[in-house]
């Protein structure tokens, strides 16, 4: 990825460091389940497809830092990245990505041949997301922040674009609860500015809560 220089939006200390607890927090006090998550999901991936449990991924993060993410594996292995490269472009530009009658994901790709039967699942359901919980304990990521993007997707930002990355990415927010597959780039990039610009603990504690709403009703997953 081509070197940049990105904004960075002012941010309040105590704000951070109570987001940091509420981070290491959480993740402690769900993982016990979550480990009892990933073996079963981990046998569901290995009986369905060849390969590995978690997929790894390198992503961008805070300021424009790279980090390696862990999700559940939901393709076949030796996928080719080439649809997704095409797919962000056409929503880079803003172009709906599927036209049917009554389709709510209309920035989103539907019916990608490289995902497997329990990848369809585990994406509808969001649990795909779930080892991201590590990275959280890392320091990485953070539970509430804009989805975290690939470097090809960052390489076509423009200026304030790239302002999204000047929070730690998040495994849900404001654009993951309220727009998701429904919103076009430039909406969701407005979407993370104003949610970093907030710095709100509570819109954090209330986002988290939203996310289990979402999850159950399997909006806006792909």
């Amino acid at each position: 990825m081509q070197e940049a220089t990105f904004q960075t939006i002012p941010v309040k200390k105590n704000y951070l460091r109570a987001k940091r607890v509420l981070d290491i927090t959480f993740t402690l006090i769900i993982l016990f389940p979550l480990c009892i998550v990933v073996v079963i999901v981990g046998i569901l991936i290995r009986l369905d497809s060849r390969g590995p449990i978690f997929f790894r991924q390198k992503r961008v993060g805070l300021n424009g830092t790279e980090f390696t993410m862990l999700k559940f594996r939901s393709m076949y292995v030796d996928s080719n990245d080439t649809i997704h490269r095409d797919v962000f472009k056409h929503y880079f530009n803003g172009e709906v990505l599927n036209s049917k009658d009554g389709e709510s994901l209309s920035y989103k790709l539907v019916d990608d041949p490289r995902i497997t039967r329990v990848g369809r699942f585990i994406r509808k359901t969001s649990i795909d997301e779930l080892p991201q919980f590590f990275n959280v304990l890392a320091g990485a990521m953070t539970i509430v922040g804009p989805r975290p993007p690939l470097p090809y997707e960052v390489a076509l930002y423009q200026s304030r674009d790239r302002l999204r990355l000047a929070g730690k990415p998040g495994i849900t927010g404001y654009w993951q609860v309220y727009g998701r597959s429904k919103v076009t780039f430039q909406e969701m990039v407005q979407m993370d500015i104003a949610y970093l610009q907030r710095q709100s603990s509570w819109e954090d504690l209330k986002l988290i809560a939203l996310t289990v709403l979402v999850m159950i009703k399997k909006d806006g997953g792909a």
